[in-house]
């Protein structure tokens, strides 16, 4: 069992990336709960915005619908409403955004004027692409997950991740905050590599 940190008036700001297959949402998990953290996942916004009808969801799904992306403002709002919401939480891991330079540039005012804090430390879990692959294709064979069964559809993925990071990526090593983890082997071995780079920055 991890050993929960101690809630502090400290806050930690985390960016996790990591390529399908990384064992980021495992790593995530971890971090969370060593560090009593909560999770922003655009992903999991957009379900529940959307889930709910809310006034964000209602926008997004506009766009949605016609086949178009959505704004990054509208993805912005809705993680505003989210970092609003009461929690006793030490900290953010922010998952799934940044994906661009813009996005990145304003998540860093958001985390300013709502938090009066900013992001500590962009995590990223490296794992070569052919283990990747491996990795995808043995989960789909037990999820029955379509995209986890073709091994082109599974390098696209892999493609598109490094392609959308690859700026964001930059932008946070010329702030020095940039930390790649190798993500083969032991998974509680990674998840100490994680924390101690997290204790580095706090």
């Amino acid at each position: 069992m991890l050993k929960a940190y101690s809630v502090t008036n400290i806050m930690i700001n985390i960016v996790l990336f990591g390529p399908p297959g990384s064992g980021k949402g495992t790593q995530a998990q971890n971090l969370i709960e060593k560090f009593n953290l909560k999770q922003i996942s655009t992903g999991d916004l957009f379900r529940f915005n959307m889930k709910n009808d809310t006034e964000l969801g209602k926008l997004a799904k506009s766009y949605i619908d016609k086949g178009e992306l959505v704004p990054d403002q509208v993805t912005t709002d809705m993680l505003i409403d989210e970092i609003r919401k009461p929690s006793d939480a030490a900290g953010f891991i922010f998952d799934g955004y940044p994906r661009t330079a813009v996005q990145t540039e304003a998540l860093e005012r958001i985390v300013k004027e709502e938090l009066n804090d900013e992001i500590d430390v962009c995590l990223s879990l490296v794992v070569e692409d052919t283990i990747l692959v491996e990795r995808l294709l043995k989960r789909g064979e037990i999820s029955g997950r379509s995209d986890d069964s073709n091994v082109e559809i599974i390098e696209n993925r892999i493609k598109e991740y490094y392609t959308k990071t690859a700026e964001v990526a930059e932008l946070y090593k010329q702030q020095g905050k940039y930390v790649e983890i190798n993500g083969v082997g032991d998974i509680n071995e990674i998840s100490e590599k994680l924390f101690a780079e997290v204790e580095k920055v706090k």
